[in-house]
C-alpha cells in the first residue's frame, strides 16, 4: 500500500499576471498561488510532503482535451505585445493573457499530471497540485474564467489512457460551476462529475441553464452529471456535509472509482468576494477525509479558484493536513442545513432516481426531511439512547444483520449518546440500504452530536464483512479530531482489530508474556491520543458464566512508552503491565478515557459498561 503525500508547487507559475485594469479579472493574482505555499511553510507542512517536480505539459497531453485551433492561438500569444495581449483576451469571457500564460498553463497541465503518476505509480498514496491558471471553465476550443487548459479534464483523459481506468470521480467544489468539465464529460459514463456551485436560479455567473440539477449528462453519460446548484448565498459547514452524505457519497460508493480528482476551489469558503459562503476551513478537511475512503486512498486534489488569500491559505493547509493523516479538526456551528440546501438536495435526488441504484430502492427511513427532524431533536436533548430496528420491506434478496454499539461523549457537556440494537436488512447484495443507513442516519446523527470521543463495538451476530466495518469507522474518524475506538468481538481468540487512518484493518494479540507477567500491546493508532494523563478501562467478559471483570489503569504503567522511530518515521507500539485474570476471558474490550472527562468516569462509565455488557452477551 502506498503511503506518503505529494506536494507540487513551481513558483514560475506566479509570473502569469493581469497587465492591464479589469475589475473582473483582477482578483486572479499570483499572491493566490505564493501566500498559499507560504502558509504551509508556516505550518511545517511542506517539509513533512514528498516533493515531486512540476514539468511542462506537452502539447500531445493537452490535445487530449483541448482543439489544434486552441492550442495555436494560446502559442501565438508568448511573443505579443500588451495591446495584442488585450486584444485577443477581449474574445474570451473573463480571461486575460501574459506573454508567459502559455507556459503557466503548460506547468499547470504538467504539475497535475506529474501528481497523476505519482499517485497511480505507487509513489504517493495522495496528493495536491498547486497550479496557476486554473483550469475547470476551460472548454475545448476556448479559454474562459480564468481558465486556459482544463488541467483536471486532461488528467482524466491522461489516466484512462496511460493506465487503463475505466472509472474517474471528479468532485469540483470550486463556488463557479466548471462548465468546462462538464461539456468535455457529459457523454461520458466513465467520468463521473460532480460540482456544487453558487447558481441564484442562474442568476450567478456563467448563468447557464445546463448548470442547474436537471443537467444529468446525454446520451451514454446520462447519470454521471452530477450538478447541485446552490440558490443562496451564505451556505454553511452543515449544508457541505448534507450535500455530501445524502448526494454525492452514496453515488461515489456505488460508481467505485479507481481514482478520485478534486477540482478545488475555495472561493466557496468563508470570506471569499465571489462566493459569499460561511463555510469555514475545517469542512475542507472533512471533506477531504470523506473523499480518501474512495479509491483505495487514490486523491488527487488540484488547486482552483479562491480569492481570499487567509482563507484560501488555511483552507489549503486544513486539505493538506487531511491528506497526511492528521486527525480532522472538529466542525463548529448548525449542523442542520438550511431549507434550500434541502430543496436542492431533493432535487438532485429526484432528477438522478432513474440512474442509481441506492436511489432507485432506497427504503423510506432515509428521507432527507426525516433527517432534520433528527438532527434538530439530538442537538437539543442532552442524554439520548436509541433502539432502532431498520427494516425495509420491498423483496430481499439477500440480508445482512449488523450489531453495533455506537458511544458518541462530549466533554464539554458532559453527554453521551448511544445508539443500540441497529438491525439492518439489505435488500439486494450491493448493500444500498447499508450506505443509506450509514451516510444518512448514523453520520448526520453523529456530526449532529459533535462528540469528543467515539467508541464503535460491534458483537458477533453479523455477516457484515471487515471491510463494511472498517469503511464505517474510516468515515467516523472525521468526528472527534479522529478520537477513535473501535472494539469487534471475537470469541475463539483475544484479539484486538484496529483500524489506521486509511481505514484497514489489521489483527493483533494484545496479551503477550512479559517478565512473568502479561502486557497489553497498544496499536500505533492511539499515539496521538494516549499520553500518561489518560486512563484505560478494561473490560473482560466471559460467556460461561456470564460475569464481568473491569480495571482502570492509569497509562503512566507504560513500560515502553509510544515514540517515534526518527529513521523510519514510524510509531512503536506501547507496552503495559496488566492483570493475568484478562487472558482467561474470552472477550476484552479497551476504552481510552481522558481525565478530564471526571463526569463521565462517575456517571457515563457504568452507563457504557452496562451496554457492553449487554452487548457481548447477543
Amino acid at each position: 500500500m502506498a503511503s506518503g503525500t505529494a506536494l507540487i508547487y513551481d513558483e514560475d507559475m506566479t509570473t502569469h499576471k493581469l497587465l492591464w485594469s479589469d475589475p473582473i479579472c483582477d482578483i486572479e493574482v499570483p499572491e493566490r498561488l505564493s501566500s498559499s505555499y507560504e502558509q504551509l511553510k508556516s505550518y511545517h507542512l511542506v517539509e513533512r510532503c514528498v516533493h515531486v517536480p512540476a514539468r511542462e505539459g506537452s502539447e500531445e497531453e493537452i490535445l487530449l482535451v483541448h482543439s489544434l485551433e486552441h492550442l495555436e492561438v494560446a502559442k501565438s500569444t508568448q511573443t505579443m505585445n500588451e495591446e495584442e495581449l488585450k486584444r485577443v483576451s477581449e474574445n474570451y469571457d473573463a480571461f486575460f493573457f501574459h506573454p508567459s500564460t502559455y507556459r503557466c498553463a503548460r506547468l499547470a497541465v504538467g504539475a497535475t499530471l506529474q501528481l497523476v503518476d505519482a499517485v497511480m505509480s505507487g509513489k504517493v498514496r495522495n496528493g495536491m497540485a498547486l497550479v496557476r491558471p486554473p483550469g475547470h471553465h476551460s472548454q475545448r476550443n476556448a479559454a474562459n474564467g480564468f481558465c486556459l487548459f482544463n488541467n483536471v479534464a486532461i488528467a482524466a483523459e491522461y489516466a484512462k489512457l496511460k493506465y487503463g481506468l475505466q472509472r474517474i470521480l471528479i468532485v469540483d467544489w470550486d463556488v463557479h460551476h466548471g462548465q468546462g468539465t462538464q461539456y468535455i464529460f457529459e457523454e461520458d459514463p466513465s467520468v463521473l462529475y460532480f460540482s456544487w456551485h453558487r447558481y441564484e436560479h442562474q442568476e450567478f455567473w456563467p448563468s447557464l441553464k445546463e448548470s442547474d440539477y436537471d443537467a444529468v449528462g446525454l446520451g451514454k453519460g446520462k447519470g454521471f452529471n452530477i450538478n447541485l446548484p446552490w440558490n443562496k448565498i451564505g451556505m454553511e459547514n452543515s449544508d457541505y456535509l448534507a450535500v455530501f452524505f445524502h448526494v454525492l457519497l452514496p453515488m461515489a460508493f456505488e460508481f467505485d472509482p479507481e481514482l478520485v480528482i478534486v477540482s478545488s476551489g475555495y472561493d466557496s469558503g468563508i470570506g471569499d468576494p465571489e462566493g459569499q459562503m460561511n463555510a469555514t476551513p475545517e469542512v475542507f478537511a472533512h471533506l477531504t477525509h470523506f473523499l480518501m475512503q474512495l479509491a483505495n486512498g487514490k486523491l488527487c486534489v488540484i488547486l482552483e479558484g479562491g480569492y481570499h488569500l487567509k482563507s484560501l491559505g488555511e483552507s489549503v493547509c486544513m486539505t493538506v493536513k487531511t491528506l497526511l493523516g492528521d486527525p480532522v479538526p472538529q466542525v463548529t456551528g448548525e449542523m442542520a442545513p438550511c431549507l434550500s440546501a434541502v430543496e436542492s438536495i431533493q432535487n438532485v435526488r429526484a432528477a438522478h432516481k432513474p440512474y442509481w441504484k441506492w436511489l432507485a430502492y432506497e427504503g423510506s427511513f432515509s428521507s432527507f426531511k426525516q433527517m432534520l427532524l433528527i438532527n434538530g431533536f439530538i442537538q437539543k436533548l442532552k442524554i439520548i439512547k436509541i433502539n432502532i430496528s431498520i427494516l425495509f420491506p420491498r423483496t430481499i434478496k439477500s440480508f445482512l444483520r449488523v450489531t453495533f454499539l455506537f458511544c458518541f461523549i462530549s466533554r464539554n457537556l458532559g453527554l453521551i449518546f448511544v445508539l443500540t440494537d441497529l438491525l439492518l436488512l439489505l435488500k439486494d447484495a450491493e448493500g444500498n440500504d447499508f450506505f443509506s443507513a450509514v451516510l444518512g442516519f448514523i453520520l448526520p446523527v453523529a456530526y449532529s452530536y459533535q462528540p469528543n470521543l467515539t467508541v464503535i463495538a460491534v458483537g458477533p451476530n453479523r455477516n457484515l464483512g471487515i471491510s463494511g466495518i472498517s469503511l464505517i469507522v474510516a468515515l467516523l474518524q472525521g468526528l472527534a479530531e479522529s478520537r477513535i475506538f473501535a472494539v469487534i468481538e471475537v470469541r475463539s481468540s483475544p484479539k484486538l482489530w484496529y483500524f489506521n487512518v486509511s481505514g484497514r484493518v489489521a489483527g493483533m494479540n494484545y496479551f503477550k508474556p512479559h517478565s512473568r507477567k502479561y502486557c497489553l500491546y497498544l496499536p500505533c493508532l492511539w499515539y496521538p491520543f494516549v499520553s500518561s494523563q489518560h486512563q484505560l478501562v478494561l473490560v473482560s467478559f466471559c460467556p460461561e458464566n456470564k460475569t464481568r471483570h473491569s480495571c482502570t489503569l492509569s497509562c503512566r504503567q507504560l513500560v515502553q512508552p509510544c515514540r517515534m522511530d526518527k529513521v523510519r518515521h514510524e510509531h512503536k507500539p506501547m507496552v503495559m503491565s496488566v492483570d493475568h485474570r484478562f487472558c482467561q476471558f474470552a472477550t476484552t474490550s479497551i476504552f481510552i478515557w481522558d481525565p478530564q472527562l471526571s463526569c463521565l468516569l462517575k456517571r457515563g462509565t457504568s452507563c457504557l459498561l452496562n451496554h457492553l455488557a449487554s452487548f457481548h452477551q447477543m
